[in-house]
């Protein structure tokens, strides 16, 4: 069938298989010269000369962006290795384990061009029931998935990959708020006799009154403690099977004023150490000059503080309490005990004052509501009874 030429440029024409393709210039080779040409593909004649058109007007107005034949995997595959250098590598380790075992089997095979908001929709409310042996994931957990694919997409719309993020237009789930549930002060005050005498009784007091994280009392070397204030500036974390110092928690370092009884324990601490180097000898290494660490010098792992802890709580009756829980106890606590937000934002290592108040609102509302109890019985001692007495003055006079 004869070349016959479209509305804004380019050549139609029906392939022997039923289908029309249309054929454009997009420019000519640096090297050789020759045109570089491109192809349309569609069902209908109708189709591809639409198609066709825009593509003119594109060229027409230098918004022309050259499809890539890029399929999802192998653009996630490019932009793990090569787009993220700044993030830290336990995050560069969640987003391949993501990008690997939800993103790549549901979208991997197609094309960054064909990516379309419905395709991603689709992957968004898939994520929330079990299929092909994976488990449901949470709101949030879907949240954090869909957040990898989007900025992913995002710096191919910034490469001109593709003209825009097909992500941006999708609904999300909606986050139910889950309620904190910290120690009250007779849970605390048991939780605090049960472990006298525990070999990670010290630890636990720590991350109690202090509200440090599990890492980051872990991470605590003795230069951190600088007179009468711990200096927060890393972590330790296990990565890639390898324990390994890494930043804080939004990057954020910080001093934390304990209180003296925690002081205290800190030379409670370095006196166990101490006497555990002795005992040790020869076989003592503390390379790091780790704060906490066994009877010869190793620093202590995540899984033994954590099991340790549940198994305390059973013994409680309180299995389902987690190990941050002491975290959000120190937070509520401090409060009660008159912190500000902001100075509680800032022992905590929060990114924002707001991110801590939307944790902790709930407690400064009680406090208002038991700040208006304290001024109505101030009003009704001091106010009301008082006029009343001097009402009184002036009738007997």
């Amino acid at each position: 069938m004869p070349k016959r030429k479209a509305h804004g440029g380019g050549s139609i024409r029906q392939r022997k298989d039923g289908t029309w393709e249309a054929r454009y210039t997009v420019g000519r080779d640096p090297g050789t010269g020759k045109q570089v040409q491109r192809s349309i593909y569609g069902k209908t004649q109708q189709e591809v000369r639409k198609q066709l058109a825009k593509v003119t007007v594109a060229l027409d107005t230098g918004n022309y962006i050259e499809p890539s034949r890029l399929t999802l995997s192998a653009w996630l595959d490019i932009w793990l290795s090569e787009y993220n250098k700044d993030v830290k590598p336990r995050t560069l380790i969640l987003y391949t384990g993501r990008c690997n075992y939800r993103i790549k089997p549901s979208l991997g095979a197609t094309k960054l061009t064909a990516l379309r908001p419905h395709i991603i929709q689709t992957f968004i409310n898939g994520m929330l029931l079990p299929s092909n042996g994976k488990p449901a994931l949470s709101p949030k957990g879907v949240r954090d998935v869909y957040g990898i694919l989007h900025k992913a997409l995002n710096q191919a719309v910034a490469l001109d990959y593709i003209n825009m993020n097909p992500a941006g237009a999708c609904k999300l789930p909606r986050i139910t708020k889950s309620n904190i549930k910290p120690l009250d002060n007779v849970m605390i005050s048991s939780f605090l006799s049960t472990i006298k005498g525990h070999r990670y009784e010290l630890f636990y007091i720590i991350d109690l009154f202090t509200g440090m994280r599990q890492s980051e009392i872990l991470g605590l070397t003795w230069d951190c403690l600088q007179g009468n204030t711990i200096y927060v500036y890393r972590q330790l974390q296990l990565i890639d099977g390898v324990y390994l110092f890494a930043p804080l928690k939004n990057d954020k370092t910080r001093y934390i004023t304990p209180a003296k009884y925690i002081l205290d324990k800190f030379r409670e601490r370095k006196a166990q150490q101490l006497n555990h180097q002795k005992d040790a000898a020869e076989a003592w290494h503390n390379e790091h000059n780790f704060i906490f660490t066994d009877e010869i010098g190793n620093h202590l792992r995540h899984p033994s503080i954590y099991k340790q802890f549940k198994r305390i709580m059973r013994d409680m009756n309180s299995p389902s309490t987690r190990f941050h829980d002491l975290r959000h106890s120190y937070a509520v606590s401090s409060l009660q005990a008159g912190d500000d937000i902001k100075t509680l934002q800032e022992n905590l290592g929060h990114h924002t004052a707001a991110f801590t108040l939307d944790i902790y609102g709930y407690v400064t509302e009680q406090m208002r509501k038991n700040s208006s109890s304290r001024m109505d019985k101030f009003i009704n001692e001091h106010v009301l009874k008082g006029n009343k007495k001097g009402k009184r003055i002036i009738e007997n006079k």
